[in-house]
């Protein structure tokens, strides 16, 4: 790691935040980390492996040419800046929506296609949160079964939707007096739900929800994949989760499902209903994990599956799977083979 230098693109930002904090849980303390941020915020300091690092300017960073760049600064920066950084050879992982479905481009779960990324890929994908914690989940049943068919509900994290949202909830929560254009949301998220993430698309179907589809269906390699999405924004911080239910072309065995949920890599099985055990937010909240439960059979049509499936949004939903990318990319680079 001390030969790896790395630029993190929105270093100070919620999830900037958590990629600094999975950095030096894995393994990074040694490497040379560049924390990039908006010029408002230049020069100020944050912690990065019990030191403190100095915030330096997006263009500062292109000419230290690192090896890597991560990004979690929006789309638009990273239409912006992300070819900055391959033009010189960085390689650059990005969260935002930017590049996720540019055909030339990667979309990257690395437990489950990181055989798309090349040698000469210098942009790749991070999937959507969601996407990401229900791939994984549905990735060795695809593999075994085929799916035909999803339906899936998801019921978000206000932290999904950024530190402004979190801030509306938090201020809620206090009976505080919130003004309208500090709101990320059009109504109050405290005790409430609303049907409504991303932004809507005219079909009435959101951005967030289609995210699922198109994702998904790159992710897996398989465009026949017939997708339904509803999200829904929920006062919860600490991860997301989703009713997916799938209609697989094979008929399976609950226990051989169970079995493959159990030997999938990243995911972690968690149904016992006769103990109360089953995955939730409070349960995922800084773990890496995707966490299954609530596996049975749906009696109302054939060879299809109910299952609810948590994660923690800023962490495999995001960061982890970044730096995940990352360290993948340094076992090529070291001579390992990372073909799935």
């Amino acid at each position: 790691m001390k030969d790896c230098s790395l630029a993190v693109v929105g270093a100070s930002g919620m999830v900037g935040h958590v990629i600094m904090q999975v950095l030096a849980e894995r393994g990074f303390a040694g490497c040379k980390v560049y924390a990039v941020a908006s010029p408002k915020s230049v020069g100020k300091q944050i912690e990065f492996a019990s030191r403190r690092v100095t915030l330096m300017s997006i263009e500062d960073a292109i000419n230290l040419h690192p090896h890597y760049a991560i990004f979690s600064a929006g789309a638009s920066v990273s239409k912006q800046y992300a070819p900055q950084f391959a033009a010189i050879g960085t390689t650059v992982i990005d969260n935002s929506s930017a590049w996720r479905m540019d055909p030339s481009i990667p979309l990257v779960v690395p437990e489950i296609n990181m055989h798309t990324v090349s040698s000469d890929s210098r942009i790749i994908a991070n999937p959507n949160c969601s996407t990401i914690q229900m791939v994984l989940a549905l990735s060795r049943l695809h593999v075994r079964y085929r799916i035909r068919r999803l339906v899936i509900s998801t019921y978000q994290s206000v932290t999904g939707s950024g530190q402004r949202a979190y801030e509306q909830l938090c201020a809620e929560e206090k009976g505080d007096t919130i003004p309208v254009t500090s709101r990320s949301y059009p109504y109050p998220i405290h005790r409430n739900v609303f049907p409504h993430g991303g932004d809507f698309l005219p079909d009435n179907y959101t951005t967030e929800e289609q995210k699922l589809v198109d994702e998904t269906r790159k992710i897996l390699g398989d465009n026949q994949i017939l997708i339904s999405a509803t999200v829904a924004r929920i006062p919860v911080v600490g991860g997301h989760s989703e009713s997916v239910n799938v209609e697989f072309h094979e008929e399976f065995d609950i226990s051989e499902v169970q079995q493959i949920l159990t030997n999938t890599e990243g995911v972690v099985l968690y149904d016992n209903p006769s103990r109360n055990l089953y995955p939730m937010p409070l349960l995922s909240e800084g773990h890496d994990e995707v966490f299954v439960g609530r596996v049975r059979r749906d009696f109302s049509q054939p060879k299809t599956l109910n299952l609810w499936i948590t994660a923690d949004n800023l962490r495999k939903g995001a960061a982890t799977n970044a730096v995940q990318i990352l360290q993948r990319l340094l076992e090529v680079n070291q001579g390992k083979d990372f073909d799935l």
